[in-house]
Formats: structure tokens, sequence, C-alpha cells
């Protein structure tokens, strides 16, 4: 089962690179032995990243049927079922500068977001109040109620992807209730979830904190050159 070279975004740098043959290890076992699905194949493909200041590495495992040939066995099919065995969720490195509770609540809605989607859209509720909160220092009864105090205060984009992910299926009535109750929702609906946060976390602290690092550049550049001035004046 071997790949051709492939496009890849390393989820530890997030680095695009390009996958070669010694960027992978892959790995198929068998068994057949009083197994009441018959033959299966059990594949597991390791990744490591080629960027030289990374080199992490990931591993997934899936589980397929398979079927003997002349060549040996092969597997056929979709997989029936499929571990990511590290990194166990997709979330995305975050920097240290943004709160600690925020980062945790949003990894572990992403850890289990395929396990139990209702509890990871509760994590997720509990992560955007906990960014609102934070970042804008808006505190309300409800999170809808912060939520509606956002609108005039961040750019009409952001706010109408933050309002077409709250007005969706069950998302909404979410919301409207205690943050920690749990409430069922779509696999897909928990997703969105997810990727509203990241958005988020992107578009405020980390564009931010961007800003601000370019702005003390500036500040240190000029005040270079205000002493530079001063020295030649004396």
């Amino acid at each position: 089962m071997s790949k051709p070279d492939y496009s890849w975004t390393c989820p530890y740098c997030r680095q695009v690179a390009t996958i070669k043959p010694d960027n992978v290890s892959s790995y198929l076992h068998t068994f057949e032995r009083n197994n009441k699905l018959g033959l299966l194949g059990l594949y597991t493909y390791a990744t490591v990243c080629p960027n030289s200041k990374c080199r992490d590495f990931t591993i997934i495992a899936s589980l397929y049927n398979a079927q003997h040939t002349t060549n040996g066995v092969r597997v056929v099919g979709e997989p029936i079922i499929r571990w990511d065995l590290k990194p166990q969720s997709s979330a995305k490195p975050f920097p240290d500068y943004i709160p600690p509770p925020i980062r945790q609540d949003y990894e572990e809605a992403c850890l289990i977001c395929s396990l139990s989607p209702k509890a990871s859209a509760t994590l997720s509720r509990r992560c955007l109040q906990g960014i609102i909160r934070d970042y804008w220092g808006i505190t309300k009864a409800r999170l809808v109620d912060e939520i509606a105090e956002l609108k005039d205060k961040i750019d009409s984009t952001t706010w109408q992807a933050i309002d077409a992910v709250r007005s969706i299926g069950n998302i909404g009535a979410h919301m409207e209730k205690d943050i920690n109750l749990i409430v069922d929702v779509e696999p897909q609906e928990a997703d969105l979830l997810i990727r509203l946060i990241e958005v988020l976390l992107e578009e405020w602290y980390i564009r931010r904190h961007e800003r601000d690092e370019h702005m003390q550049k500036v500040i240190a550049a000029a005040q270079g050159k205000a002493s530079a001035k001063n020295g030649d004046n004396h």
C-alpha cells in the first residue's frame, strides 16, 4: 500500500511539505484464526515531518477486510475502523500565550469529537465563552447574550461566521442554556464549533500577538534612530 509523493500538512509545525518514500513507514499485519469476520489486515502508517526544525511523526492504523492472492495477502475496500494514534486528535497546536484553560478545552473538544459529539460541543461552548470573556471582557448570564454583545465590536465577516454557527441545528439552543449542560448535537455541529474556535483563536489572539510584535519592532527601530541622532548632535 505504498503511496506516491503527496502534499501533507504537519499537525505539529503546520508546514506544508511533499511526502516522499523516505518520510514514511508502513506495515500490514494479517490475522484470521477464530475470527468471526474472517481474514483481516491491520495496516499501520507512520509519517515523519520533513521540516528539519520539527521532525515529529504521525501514526495511523486502519483495519481492513483482506483476501489471499497469488502474491500473498492484500486489503480490500474501505477501512472498517481507523485510529489516530499520534497525534490522537485533529487539534491544532496553539501558542502558550493563549490562556491554558482555553487551549485545554479546545484540545479536549477535538479529542472526543467523534466519540461523543455532545460532550465535545459542551467543551467547545465553554471554550467559546472563555475566549469572549478573556479577550473582550464581556460577561453575561448566558453565552448567547455574550455573543450578541460582540456584534458591534468585531468585523462583519467574523460576526456572520459566529452567527451562522450559532443559528444551525441544536447549537442555538445549546448556547442559551447553562454552558455545562450536555445537550445532544450532531457530529457535524460539534465539528463546526471546533472550526469556529480555531478561527477565533487565530484571528484574535495570534493576529494581536503578531501585531504587537511588529509594533515593538517599529518602536525599537524608531528609538534606535532617535538615540543615534542624539549621539550625532553631541
